[in-house]
């Protein structure tokens, strides 16, 4: 309602209606053409982020277990979490030239020390006697990270997922406005540039809706999982 009184004010190319977006929407999916949009967006995000989890679980471990390598990667984390993810888009495309490959790198930056950094610090609250108790147990540094340390830090594994898949997604769509001949990135800057303002809209649409879906059927669902396993 509020979208409708609003846009009232407005002409259509600066603010559509409701329906205008959702004409749009019909336009780009019954030709089938949104679809191509969506896989390689999707493609690109869950390469970088996938990559992203495997280098931050690697590193956010051994920072937490190790004061060298924490000493080591602090400056690092500090430093590539104060520039702006999208700041390296231009040098990734000079480097790689437009596409995929350049996105992925962005997408990898972008979420790559957020999660590090949480995953170190879940890492480093984990209580010694728990990790003494298993020790006396007979457990092995790889039985140690595998029951007692993962487990213990899971939460914080979650709400680093959480940072980064959103570190992500803000990246791969700043990125692809930049340097991509598809995406939703790039439908939502098209739309700019020819001044279809429901285009834009729609893209934007979409791009919440990814966001929510992944919270709600991904992180959510890790989230509750836990909690069941520590209750039993």
């Amino acid at each position: 309602m509020v979208w409708v009184i609003v846009a009232s004010h407005y002409p259509s190319y600066v603010l559509p209606q409701p329906w205008d977006v959702w004409r749009e929407a019909i336009r780009w999916f019954s030709d089938g053409s949104i679809w191509g949009q969506l896989q390689a967006s999707l493609l690109e995000e869950f390469t970088g982020f996938l990559t992203a989890v495997l280098l931050a679980l690697i590193l956010g471990v051994s920072a937490g277990l190790s004061d060298r390598v924490r000493e080591f990667l602090t400056p690092l984390n500090s430093l590539f979490m104060a520039i702006p993810p999208i700041a390296w888009a231009p040098l990734m495309l000079l480097i790689f030239g437009l596409g995929f490959v350049s996105i992925v790198v962005v997408i990898v930056i972008a979420a790559l020390f957020p999660m590090c950094l949480a995953i170190q610090e879940g890492i480093r609250g984990i209580r010694g006697g728990e990790v003494r108790a298993a020790r006396t147990l007979g457990a092995r540094p790889f039985q140690l990270l595998l029951h007692v340390y993962l487990p213990s830090s899971l939460p914080f594994i979650t709400a680093a997922l959480r940072i980064g898949f959103s570190q992500a997604w803000r990246a791969l769509v700043a990125a692809e406005m930049l340097g991509a001949s598809q995406g939703i990135g790039w439908m939502v800057a098209m739309g700019g540039q020819t001044g279809n303002s429901s285009q834009v809209l729609l893209g934007i649409c979409l791009i919440g809706l990814i966001a929510w879906l992944m919270e709600n059927l991904v992180f959510r669902r890790i989230e509750q999982r836990y909690q069941r396993w520590r209750a039993q």
